[in-house]
């Protein structure tokens, strides 16, 4: 797999001066709660963010707006808390954070590519879900396993109308809060461009054929169906032109039509780690992740389950609410079904 400073057109590396991480940091430090009022609180980490350095502002915001700029981008040298607390073991928010520094930055950097969004399913529709191991998931194809490894997947959500590939979020941000103490976990991300050039032609036209069906994510199923396999309508993989390809694999299983287009599809897995980026994300560093423009794993870790475990935030960004407003709950306008 390429290493993280391996420099592509599909990954990019971006720093803060101290200076600048200094004075963010103070604005942050003075952030209320974010969910006291969530419009405010964006509002006010998109005028704190707004004070990037011009050329660093640009390339955040390219980022999320053409079609040809990296899938993928670290951003280092950013504000913490000055006191994190213990890694919550249940998978919601921890409980000893000295403030909300690493919200700030989480939402201070999702609004420069877009909205927060929460999905009902996916952490009881929290706009900030905190991602650590859990003892119960351990070996799950989800946020909260450490044993396996989490295949190359998009982040997706189910939807009634059968396509999986159409109401997932645009982006995710992770913020690191706690590296894993052993550097074991390591996040990948495998850009469709890269993958398309490394595919066998046979196999990348399979994968732009519908002769796919995407599993619902396991927090979906786990609670809406049992467990049970949620399936989509039949789907490409790969969709879109030549030169700026889509990509959408669900991490619960992908389900082929065909043994050629499973072949496809292993195919598919294989090159993935031969083309992906690396990336140990470690305290005061954040990656964001075009989920459309390719697809994202991790590795095996061990986790200890007494709070000194990996922690990350993170949140679903999409670059408009409004062609999902047919999926929005009556109580809150940024969570969805």
């Amino acid at each position: 797999m390429s290493d993280m400073s391996e420099s592509t057109m599909t990954f990019t590396d971006l720093a803060l001066p101290d200076a600048v991480r200094e004075a963010i940091g103070r604005q942050l430090a003075d952030l209320p709660d974010p969910g006291h009022d969530i419009d405010a609180t964006t509002a006010r980490c998109h005028q704190i963010f707004a004070g990037l350095p011009l050329g660093l502002l640009r390339t955040v915001l390219d980022f999320g707006r053409h079609i040809d700029t990296p899938g993928v981008a670290l951003v280092r040298n950013l504000p913490v808390d000055a006191e994190t607390g213990p890694t919550p073991l249940d998978g919601g928010p921890g409980r000893g954070k000295s403030g909300f520094v690493s919200e700030g930055v989480l939402l201070g950097l999702t609004g420069l590519l877009g909205e927060v969004l929460g999905v009902l399913t996916e952490k009881g529709g929290r706009l900030v879900h905190d991602v650590v191991p859990v003892a119960g998931g351990a070996r799950t194809q989800t946020n909260q396993s450490s044993a396996v490894f989490l295949n190359f997947h998009s982040d997706i959500t189910y939807d009634a109308t059968g396509r999986y590939d159409v109401a997932n979020p645009d982006f995710l941000v992770l913020n690191c809060l706690r590296g894993d103490p052993s550097g074991a976990a390591v996040t990948y991300y495998a850009d469709a461009r890269d993958l398309c050039r490394r595919l066998d032609g046979g196999a990348l036209e399979l994968l732009r054929r519908p002769l796919f069906r995407l599993n619902a994510p396991g927090s979906y199923t786990r609670s809406a169906a049992g467990g049970a396999e949620v399936l989509s309508d039949p789907v490409p993989v790969i969709s879109g032109t030549g030169p700026y390809p889509e990509i959408a694999v669900s991490a619960n299983g992908v389900r082929a039509l065909d043994r050629e287009a499973e072949a496809a599809f292993e195919h598919l897995q294989e090159v993935a780690r031969e083309v992906a980026h690396a990336v140990r994300l470690e305290p005061g560093q954040a990656l964001l992740i075009n989920n459309r423009k390719g697809i994202h794993a991790r590795s095996p870790f061990e986790a200890r389950h007494d709070g000194s475990d990996r922690w990350l935030q993170r949140t679903y960004v999409r670059r408009s609410l409004w062609d999902i407003r047919y999926r929005v709950t009556p109580e809150d306008r940024r969570v969805h079904f």
